[in-house]
């Protein structure tokens, strides 16, 4: 069994729930546990995926959030920050499921983040048991 850890950049609560739900429904349903963090924001979750990677007390890790584009150049800044330090902890052998998600509107985050629609939460969760599947496979 695998102990899960879901960091959730707490920014549209409503949203984020979802996304929660979504992921701990996943990883429920393949027989894991897990906890969740909040943190500030997308740029803050690939930092405390870092700290935590580092206790050795999870196996895999879930990144969730909501970036809305907005009128300045911020949401290309913490769009690709977040998803470049989410990227090089993976290439350090780091399992991550990425679900942040990046859009232009609240309706395209709403029909992602439920689980009855695109269930983004539950499909980073996959993804990171999918990537701790791997890592066992090539370390054995």
């Amino acid at each position: 069994m695998a102990h899960i850890l879901i960091v959730e950049a707490r920014f549209y609560d409503e949203l984020n729930d979802n996304l929660v739900a979504g992921a701990q429904a996943a990883i429920e349903a393949a027989g894991h546990t897990h906890e969740t963090v909040t943190v500030p924001g997308a740029l803050e979750v690939p930092g405390a995926i870092a700290l935590a990677a580092e206790s050795d007390r999870y196996n895999a890790f879930v990144a969730l959030g909501v970036i809305i584009r907005g009128e300045t150049y911020h949401f290309e800044v913490v769009s690709n920050e977040s998803a470049r330090g989410l990227m090089d902890l993976t290439l350090a052998g780091v399992a991550i499921g990425n679900g942040i998600l990046t859009v232009e509107d609240e309706q395209q985050a709403w029909v992602r983040a439920r689980p009855a629609d695109k269930d983004k939460g539950g499909e980073a969760a996959k993804a990171a048991l999918a990537m701790l599947a791997l890592r066992t496979r090539f370390s054995d």
